[in-house]
């Protein structure tokens, strides 16, 4: 039996996490959090019958108290809540698929806890990388991504030598954008940037994929999920998102992962590795195919992909300023507070204006990520 904890239960990867949990009987929920969607946490409850929840806004949980007294789920909140979760006793394998750098504390726990870790939350890697990984070493935890592009280079090296990579081919849609100008998108609204041609993820996310800053985050977390360097990892746009990743071994030989766009494949190949499970979705065609196209990125238009390697190149601090200030920047967007391209150009500026700290603790990566905010919060 798979005893599993979702730290995001409600968003698009928890809610097809569930999707899975749902077609296999072999798969017990035993904790949920959620930020603040109670309505759907308690169908969710209902339906899965978790020992525990929790609720990051204390005054919701309350409400969901009442709502689901006639239940045995606990309900607790803040991030003791979210951590009580993240190690609860019964779980082998906690999702993290939180938005954010909430993220970071409740998956240092989880694995000095020795729980397995389905990894959807970007943050987590490229802020505190090198907490991270070194843990997940001396606790003998696996770190199974679940990110489509990050769980295709792990198939791709299922059974290989990761010293002999040459280099990681990371592929890109170029999302709804692809081969616009800065010009061209001056005027884009937050309708037209979630219209992502190939997936359906959650707001940021989709976001993100519009500015290419999601592809530099998956490059930073690349470097640490697969020891490599970032001269080894070159992104590739691929607008069928069809191939998922690549690898090339130093020998020449490339292998890929290649699927249709179905996000409940990574999802459970992490929650069940080194086992593949049958999936009904949708199967690739290949007498259907008529070309697989590839161009090199527009870092120049796109500028979040060019900034993401100079983070990580510098690295320390860095990685932390440039996430904290496109978290912001991306918020305040689909607020309508700022424009399509101020997202880039902020991201620049709080990345210019930043003293670098070498090898950060957890409390100055937080504490980073507040002055970044109270940053952008005196500039725009």
């Amino acid at each position: 039996m798979k005893n599993i904890s979702i730290l995001g239960s409600t968003g698009s990867i928890g809610t097809q996490t569930l999707d899975i949990a749902r077609r296999n009987e072999d798969i017990n929920i035993v904790a949920l959090a959620v930020l603040k969607n109670i309505s759907l946490l308690e169908e969710q409850i209902r339906e899965f019958h978790p020992a525990l929840v929790c609720v990051w806004d204390e005054k919701r949980a309350n409400e969901l108290k009442i709502s689901i007294s006639d239940t045995d789920t606990r309900v607790v909140s803040g991030m003791d809540g979210l951590i009580e979760c993240a190690t609860i006793a019964d779980a082998n394998i906690v999702v993290t698929a939180v938005v954010g750098m909430i993220g970071i504390r409740p998956t240092i726990e989880a694995i000095k806890a020795h729980k397995d870790i389905a990894l959807a939350n970007k943050e987590t890697l490229v802020t505190a990388g090198h907490i991270i990984i070194s843990l997940a070493e001396e606790y003998n935890v696996k770190i199974l991504p679940v990110d489509s592009e990050h769980s295709a280079i792990f198939q791709c090296l299922n059974g290989e030598n990761s010293r002999e990579i040459e280099r990681i081919l990371l592929t890109a849609s170029g999302g709804p954008f692809r081969g616009k100008t800065r010009e061209e998108m001056k005027n884009v609204k937050v309708e037209d940037a979630l219209k992502h041609p190939n997936w359906s993820m959650g707001r940021k996310i989709t976001i993100d994929s519009a500015t290419m800053v999601n592809k530099g985050l998956e490059v930073m977390e690349a470097k640490w999920l697969f020891g490599v360097t970032y001269e080894q990892v070159e992104v590739v746009v691929q607008p069928q998102s069809l191939i998922h990743s690549m690898v090339e071994f130093r020998d020449g030989a490339v292998m890929a992962q290649l699927g249709t766009p179905d996000m409940r494949l990574p999802i459970q190949y992490a929650l069940y590795y080194p086992q593949r499970r049958k999936l009904e979705s949708d199967r690739v065609d290949f007498k259907a195919i008529r070309n697989i196209e590839f161009y090199e990125p527009d870092m120049e238009n796109f500028r979040g992909l060019r900034l993401a390697y100079e983070a990580g190149k510098t690295g320390n601090s860095m990685p932390t300023v440039y996430n904290a200030a496109n978290e912001r920047a991306v918020a305040k967007f689909l607020d309508r507070k700022i424009g399509f391209l101020d997202i880039t150009d902020i991201i620049e500026e709080a990345m210019n204006r930043h003293k670098i700290i070498e090898n950060p603790n957890i409390n100055e990566i937080l504490t980073i990520e507040a002055d970044t905010y109270e940053f952008i919060e005196s500039r725009w």
